[in-house]
């Protein structure tokens, strides 16, 4: 069938358009090294929203909105990913790529921003798109109370706690307790081996065999040194008294298992902390929006913008400690910092977007961002130079 003019120009232009939808995917969804940055597919997606609380921004590569939102959005995941004491995961999803996933999630426009919680209803953040708003609605939402779980049922006697049940449950009497994670090959060798035990000892009222999923209930892991997996220890009246390190056959479990239960309760020695160092008096001028001006009035003054949760910022304070100390006997160069966490009006009058940023300024004025080394002798160097162009 022949295609008229005006059909031909509609057809190109409509693959013109879905190419150039495609381009853009691209490249928005890449990192400055091309790698996809918090981009989920459909199966990547389903899997993560099932275990896990996660913020979820549905755009297209083509909107405005979802541009002008993307850096708040990647400050976001620089902040919450692999952060374990806020719970969540910052993630997006092109729905140019995952029509299905946004399709199913009523997504009808962009960008959609959505709370999912496993057990909770899906929340869609309708409030203002700028990073305090919406740091503050997944505070509100991570810190959701859930109602007081029932005690955990055994099934063939074998109890699976999570991390609002745990407590009371190894709070009186003997729990052996596995600690694991699904895709653990290990894991996956001992678990007929564990329900096997379970179910012979499903008739003691004096002990109890219970398991713990690692990955969905890592506060709980973590507050008892859980390392690798599978971990099992025994617990006596809510204190962990001894980690089973033998063989993980059935006769060897059975037999450890009636050997502790006669056993007297002696709790685990915890391990000794080691001696605090005192740290010598930081040399770092601190800065705020109120002291800023003054602080920079004169000589050089390098000073590091930063947020106390970044792991960047982290590594490099004892090292701008050194550099500080340094400086303190070359008159006309200074160090100092300020906390962007508290200090907002500075730090977005200097358009800082990212932690740590390092500006050097002199005798009040901005001169410029540096973007060396993070080594003492790189930033040292840079300082010296500066006030050897003075000379």
């Amino acid at each position: 069938m022949a295609l008229h003019g005006s059909n031909m120009t509609g057809l190109l232009i409509s693959l013109l358009l879905t190419f150039a939808a495609l381009f853009c995917s691209v490249i928005a969804d890449n990192d400055d090294n091309g790698t996809p940055k918090n981009v989920y597919n459909e199966v990547m997606f389903q899997h993560a929203v099932d275990h896990s609380a996660h913020f979820i921004m549905f755009y297209a590569p083509w909107c405005g909105h979802c541009k002008k939102l993307a850096p708040v959005w990647d400050e976001l995941a620089d902040r919450y990913n692999g952060d374990e004491s806020v719970p969540v995961t910052i993630a997006k999803v092109d729905c140019t790529a995952q029509t299905k996933v946004c399709h199913e999630n009523d997504v009808k426009g962009y960008p959609t921003l959505k709370f999912f919680n496993p057990g909770f209803e899906p929340a869609k953040h309708t409030g203002k798109r700028d990073y305090a708003s919406l740091e503050k609605f997944i505070e509100e939402k991570v810190n959701v109370k859930k109602d007081v779980p029932p005690p955990p049922a055994a099934k063939h006697g074998l109890y699976e706690l999570t991390m609002d049940t745990f407590k009371d449950h190894v709070a009186k009497g003997n729990h052996f307790v596995k600690f694991y994670a699904p895709w653990c090959g290990h894991c996956k060798k001992l678990a007929p081996v564990w329900d096997e035990l379970a179910e012979g000892f499903s008739h003691n009222e004096d002990i109890t065999i219970a398991k713990m999923d690692c990955t969905d209930n890592r506060k709980v892991c973590n507050e008892y040194g859980v390392g690798g997996f599978p971990t099992l220890k025994f617990f006596k009246d809510g204190a962990v008294v001894d980690t089973y390190k033998q063989a993980r056959d059935h006769k060897s479990l059975k037999d450890y298992v009636s050997k502790m239960m006669s056993a007297p309760p002696v709790e685990e020695p915890k391990k000794e902390a080691a001696p605090v160092e005192e740290k010598p008096e930081s040399k770092v001028t601190v800065l705020t929006d109120g002291s800023f001006q003054d602080g920079i009035s004169k000589g050089y003054t390098f000073v590091k913008f930063f947020a106390p949760w970044c792991g960047h910022c982290k590594r490099l304070a004892p090292t701008f400690d050194e550099l500080a100390l340094k400086l303190e006997d070359k008159p006309g160069l200074a160090a100092a910092e300020v906390d962007c966490t508290q200090q907002k009006q500075i730090c977005s009058k200097h358009q800082v977007k990212g932690y740590p940023t390092m500006l050097l300024f002199k005798n009040g004025e901005y001169v410029e961002k540096y973007t060396g080394g993070r080594t003492l002798d790189n930033m040292y160097s840079f300082m010296l130079l500066k006030l050897k162009e003075e000379l």
